[in-house]
């Protein structure tokens, strides 16, 4: 009988761990959920190795090919198609060769009798918990064709939003890299030319041309410590932030920073309430559904709050007030919950709150970039037309200086 290592979390929000022989994952999983615990990770234990359980693949799936292959599965199956003959339409249609060798094995399962759910928990790495237990809601429900359409839309609109954060992220950065590039390129080649022009002058040089000409001696003497320190910086501050302590301290910080720390709050808001929304809607319980949806938060500081709203809930309280309490969530978002939960409709309100921090990021995202390229342009002006004019100012003065 195969060993699994499995971690899992109580109702309390608490970590559990351990070493079980059982059969297989589905086993495992309905062992632990009667102590009230829910899994949230299975390996198994091969020798003194660990393994992906029942031979899963670790072949990674872009999330836009899952979210195409979802849709398409979805329109599939609403038309009246069996599932066996979508998978197998779709195994000879989708782009990615590893994606469509997934797919046509997972086809081949399904027709050994394996359940759909259970074919997608063997590929952790293209079909996350939140797919895979949406899919067993449907699968349960009788209702597939409907939870495929609320995956799809789902992922399409999380894909849309990561990419909106990214190029508010990406552009600034592009930037600062190219002006620190050009900066090292006048330091290292170009300033140590003038400065050989220079001292056949015979003359002292202007204060600001002898500052960038030691900032450049500097430069060309340490460069290589000054790589080797930035490159340890990074590796460490990398370590750092998979810590337990390191991501919350980095979380925290990354919050606090002007208009950045705004928006990441924001995306992140709009992920969490999005995926509760798209679990209730589904049938998913609400303590389930948050041990999911603290996953997708993005932030620690985030996750904490969900995970100590879902000890709270299983008490008894509301999950409005715990996140009311942590102070992470804006006013707003803790009364439209509280307006969801009075009335029933949680999933509907929690879609609206989705919505609208989805076009809060969008309008964040374009202030942000038209905010910046002024800014940039003069960061940039100033450094390099400092560089330049520190340069050209003994040859302004070549009178002065020569004579």
């Amino acid at each position: 009988m195969p060993i699994f290592e499995w971690e899992g979390r109580s109702l309390s929000g608490e970590v559990k761990k351990g070493t079980i022989n059982v059969e297989s994952p589905k086993d495992l999983r309905a062992l632990v959920r009667k102590d009230g615990v829910i899994l949230t990770k299975a390996s198994e234990k091969v020798g003194d190795e660990v393994t992906t359980s029942k031979g899963g693949t670790r072949t990674r799936v872009k999330k836009a090919d899952v979210a195409v292959f979802t849709r398409q599965l979805s329109t599939m199956i609403t038309s009246g198609l069996p599932l066996v003959q979508s998978l197998d339409i779709l195994s000879g249609q989708l782009e990615s060769a590893a994606f469509r060798s997934i797919v046509k094995t997972m086809k081949e399962k399904i027709e050994g009798g394996a359940r759909f759910a259970d074919t997608l928990r063997d590929y952790p790495n293209c079909f996350d918990e939140l797919y895979v237990s949406l899919v067993v809601a449907g699968e349960e429900g009788g209702m597939l064709d409907t939870i495929l359409v609320r995956l799809s839309n789902y992922i399409e609109k999380t894909e849309k939003l990561k990419k909106k954060v990214k190029s508010a992220l990406i552009y600034p950065s592009a930037i600062v890299v190219v002006a620190i590039a050009v900066v090292l390129v006048l330091l290292l080649f170009v300033i140590p030319v003038f400065e050989n022009m220079f001292s056949s002058f015979g003359k002292a040089l202007p204060a600001p041309t002898q500052v960038v000409i030691a900032i450049s001696k500097l430069v060309k003497a340490y460069i290589v410590y000054m790589l080797i320190g930035a490159g340890a910086g990074a590796f460490l501050l990398r370590r750092y932030y998979k810590t337990e302590t390191g991501r919350r301290t980095i979380d925290r910080l990354s919050m606090k920073i002007p208009v950045i720390g705004v928006l990441l709050q924001k995306a992140s808001i709009a992920r969490v309430t999005r995926t509760l929304s798209t679990l209730l809607s589904s049938g998913v319980s609400i303590l389930e559904s948050l041990v999911i949806v603290a996953k997708v938060a993005g932030n620690r500081i985030i996750e904490d709050a969900l995970v100590k709203a879902r000890g709270d809930i299983s008490e008894g309280r509301s999950i409005s007030d715990p996140l009311k309490e942590s102070g992470v969530f804006p006013p707003m978002t803790v009364q439209m919950i509280q307006v969801g939960e009075s009335t029933g409709a949680l999933d509907s309100m929690l879609n609206k709150v989705a919505d609208f921090y989805e076009e809060d990021v969008d309008n964040l995202v374009t202030n942000l970039t038209s905010l910046l390229e002024p800014v940039l342009m003069c960061f940039l002006g100033v450094v390099l037309g400092g560089l330049v004019i520190a340069m050209y100012l003994p040859i302004f003065k070549l009178g002065d200086v020569v004579g």
